[in-house]
């Protein structure tokens, strides 16, 4: 089984390495003290190998502040996926096999939503 390690990434370099990313990509947002991110941060590289995930990223909020608002990130963490470089749809699902496998079927059915 592959595993995908994060990248982290920053307002600066986010939206011109996301826009060069082909296939289906999930964004983390995120926050050092956060206890339910770091969970996310060991389960997500396993359940993204499960499914037709191919690139994660990683985005500090206290770091990037301006993609948090961007991205209108009030909970975290907040999962994005991008379709080939374009924002596609939130991830809202627990973080077990199903619920995200679930999620994300669902997510890539239905048409891309527009961008926060």
């Amino acid at each position: 089984m592959r595993v995908l390690s994060f990248e982290a990434l920053r307002d600066n370099a986010f939206h011109a390495r996301i826009s060069q990313t082909g296939g289906l990509a999930i964004v983390m947002f995120t926050a050092p003290g956060c206890g339910a991110c770091r969970r996310a941060l060991t389960l997500l590289p396993r359940l993204a190998a499960e499914t037709s995930i191919e690139h994660l990223f990683l985005v500090d909020v206290e770091t990037s502040t301006g993609l948090a608002r961007e991205f209108e990130v009030f909970h975290l963490p907040a999962l994005m996926l991008f379709r080939d470089g374009v924002y596609h749809a939130r991830i809202d699902a627990e973080l077990t096999s199903a619920s995200f496998s679930a999620a994300l079927a669902t997510a890539l059915a239905a048409p891309a939503e527009e961008a926060p």
